[in-house]
């Protein structure tokens, strides 16, 4: 098959190499569309990944064409997305069915072959059926949308709350698509390209609640937008120390800040920063991945705490605290339209076009996106 293969750090290159054979209770994945992550930047050109030579791509969907051993065959034909992050299912998290938390983890893309190729070996357990009508190309936002789902439930923003959005790039737009679902009417983002300020605007942001980070004196603008208050509620979808402090400068008393942008350096905290953390009572969240429950574990626990672990995980299976299904089930009843933020559309042998925009920034772009050849 055909594969982007990460060699080493700033070398990648399109490969035939071997078709994966899925292991016991796999299944082999056509993959049909696979998003760029912003984190698969860094991992091509300054970090590398866990190991190398490495096939990339965490965001994928696709259909299943083989099963491995102990794999239902029910699965076949089926159309699939796939939660990246394989738990060890024997840590402490991963035995409350917290799996995001896991400490032992695989991951899809990054510590094991991805989704930038012809076909994936991907476990039962992280299969999740698709409707019909939901296309590949929505399901392969189901990760960062997912991701988007579980931060604002961390947060739990509030009618009548002011919430803000630090950045503006596929995270941010997509907690604004669902902070606006949700039904939360006084949100303001920041964004610092003209594409991220009109695709909030077309999912329904009044202009005046956008905020060019370039030309506006932005602790005067948060100030007249909230009236000297701050915001209850904060998202920082950046990382980086200059918008982690921005968040907390401008909370309001008693308010939450998720920190969920992935830091591209280290991060320090200045005295008075932490003073406002302390003088307003502020609510530090922090949130990198999304909750998923796979329907192939039936294991049960026993005890009093048992029956309680039982329990929320019977509650994620049905979707409820699901980030996964909840996201799947407003695109089945078509409540979020995730495809407004797709800018760029490349065949597997032209993907790499993809990866060199977002590293030289030489077009503007927000998602970029691997379309199956037979499209």
């Amino acid at each position: 098959m055909k594969a982007w293969v990460l060699e080493d750090i700033g070398k990648i290159l399109f490969q035939e190499i071997e078709r994966p054979v899925p292991a016991d209770n796999e299944v082999l994945v056509r993959v049909r569309s696979c998003g760029i992550c912003g984190s698969d930047i860094p991992r091509i050109y300054k970090d590398g990944a866990h190991r190398m030579p490495l096939v990339i791509g965490h965001e994928f969907s696709g259909e299943v064409e083989e099963t491995g051993k102990g794999a239902s065959r029910s699965w076949l034909g089926k159309r699939v997305g796939i939660f990246p992050l394989i738990p060890c299912k024997k840590c402490g998290p991963c035995k409350k069915g917290l799996y995001e938390m896991c400490r032992n983890y695989g991951y899809l893309g990054s510590r094991r072959d991805g989704g930038f190729a012809e076909y994936v070996s991907v476990p039962v357990w992280n299969l999740i059926e698709l409707p019909e009508n939901v296309s590949f190309r929505q399901a392969a936002m189901l990760e960062p949308m997912a991701v988007a789902r579980h931060a604002i439930g961390r947060v739990e923003p509030k009618p009548g709350d002011k919430v803000a959005v630090y950045g503006q790039g596929t995270i941010g737009l997509f907690l604004l698509m669902l902070l606006i679902e949700q039904g939360i009417q006084d949100i303001f983002v920041f964004a610092n390209h003209d594409i991220q300020k009109q695709t909030a605007a077309e999912f329904g942001l009044p202009k005046e609640h956008i905020c060019d980070t370039r030309t506006d004196e932005i602790n005067g603008w948060i100030a007249e937008r909230t009236d000297g208050n701050g915001f209850d509620a904060s998202f920082d979808a950046i990382g980086s120390n200059v918008i982690y402090s921005m968040a907390v400068e401008n909370s309001a008393p008693g308010g939450r800040v998720c920190l969920m942008g992935n830091p591209a350096s280290d991060m320090s905290l200045k005295r008075d920063i932490y003073w406002k953390i302390l003088r307003n009572q502020l609510k530090l969240f922090g949130t990198w991945n999304s909750s998923f429950e796979g329907r192939s574990d039936n294991r049960r626990f026993t005890g009093e705490q048992g029956e309680k672990i039982n329990s929320e995980r019977e509650k994620r299976t049905e979707g409820k605290g699901n980030d996964w299904k909840e996201i799947l089930s407003l695109l089945c009843e078509e409540r979020i339209c995730p495809e407004r933020v797709i800018t760029h559309c490349f065949g597997i042998g032209e993907i790499d076009r993809g990866f060199r925009i977002m590293r030289d920034k030489s077009e503007e772009y927000i998602k970029i996106m691997m379309r199956d050849q037979q499209e």
